[in-house]
């Protein structure tokens, strides 16, 4: 059973993962893999208003997309987008990375090996992950400007959009501990947490909401 606290709790976390940027023109677009073509629809339709002239599609395959991404996220990212009317010429793709560390680290070194100038990047990602992966970026590619992206859906649609209601809850919580014990290991930057969200991150691990957590021996970004 999910409580009315809980529910609130989760709001709470869904907030404070998204950045509240406003999209605007960057020098390139750069789309995280994930399970979520949602991430693909956004960069195509980011890219139709003009907001990049290229996009990045970056991710291999992890065990929630070895089946239904065989070919890598990156890959299928890209399909999905020229589907949605971005020309081929329009993306490159970066199938290695394997978590959002290499994401940012491996479309750093395309565009440079593509001899493509980055001033600033519209970095799009699942809803929750915003601000890790802008964390990530900022920790990373200092130099360059963040610019945050994802579907613009409300915490409710997302829940529909997976069909789990706990698994939602466990992953905004897995996302809020990594934001408060990653800056310590180097993976990205330290931003300031809210009280509220912490008390809120406290309550749904304590109601069991745990799956998501990292153990000790920790992966990296």
């Amino acid at each position: 059973m999910i409580s009315t606290q809980n529910w609130a709790d989760t709001r709470r976390l869904w907030e404070y993962h998204q950045m509240g940027h406003t999209p605007r023109p960057c020098s390139v677009a750069i789309g995280l893999g994930s399970h979520d073509l949602g991430v693909a629809d956004t960069a195509a339709e980011l890219y139709g208003r003009g907001m990049a002239p290229l996009i990045v599609f970056t991710g291999a395959t992890s065990p929630t997309t070895r089946e239904s991404m065989p070919r890598g996220e990156a890959v299928h990212y890209r399909e999905r987008a020229l589907e949605l009317g971005v020309p081929s010429s329009a993306v490159l793709v970066e199938p290695r990375a394997r978590n959002t560390g290499e994401n940012i680290r491996f479309s750093q070194e395309l565009l440079e090996e593509a001899g493509v100038g980055v001033s600033s990047v519209l970095l799009i990602s699942k809803p929750y992950e915003e601000r890790r992966a802008y964390a990530t970026a900022r920790k990373l590619w200092p130099e360059v400007e963040i610019v945050s992206a994802s579907s613009p859906m409300t915490l409710n649609e997302y829940v529909d959009s997976i069909g789990d209601a706990r698994t939602v809850i466990d992953m905004l919580v897995g996302a809020l501990q990594r934001l408060l014990v990653y800056p310590e290991q180097g993976f990205l930057i330290s931003q300031s947490v809210p009280a509220d969200v912490i008390e809120a991150y406290e309550r749904l691990c304590q109601a069991g909401f745990t799956s998501r957590l990292l153990t000790t021996d920790a992966p990296s970004s």
